[in-house]
């Protein structure tokens, strides 16, 4: 069964950087690429970033192309957004998505807020 755990997220004040994991399992993670979006409040669900196979190529949203990286480790099948001086823009649900059928995760809540 393929699952995408994102665990992590929460209320952090603007400026500040958070890295949560997405942990996958029931698929070969590291032939895949996976990708990171995010919704906010009475939006559609967009593509943030996301990384190939390997890690060699990422691309990013002109939205947070500056701000935020992207990494991974195939051998923890753990791919690992790291969102860097959030403003309140950022906030929304973030989701991981992948493997077959391009599954999702539950998604986790991240509000940037004074």
């Amino acid at each position: 069964q393929v699952q995408l755990v994102e665990p992590g997220g929460g209320l952090v004040q603007p400026g500040v950087s958070l890295t949560f994991p997405c942990v996958a399992s029931g698929f070969s993670f590291s032939w895949d690429t996976v990708r990171w979006f995010r919704q906010s409040p009475g939006k559609k669900r967009d593509l943030v970033t996301y990384s190939t196979d390997t890690g060699r190529d990422t691309r990013f949203s002109d939205s947070v192309k500056d701000r935020f990286t992207i990494s991974r480790d195939n051998d923890k099948n753990t791919l690992y957004p790291e969102m860097n001086n959030l403003q309140s823009e950022d906030t929304a649900v973030y989701f991981c998505n992948g493997g077959p059928g391009d599954s999702w995760g539950q998604g986790t809540q991240v509000n940037v807020s004074s």
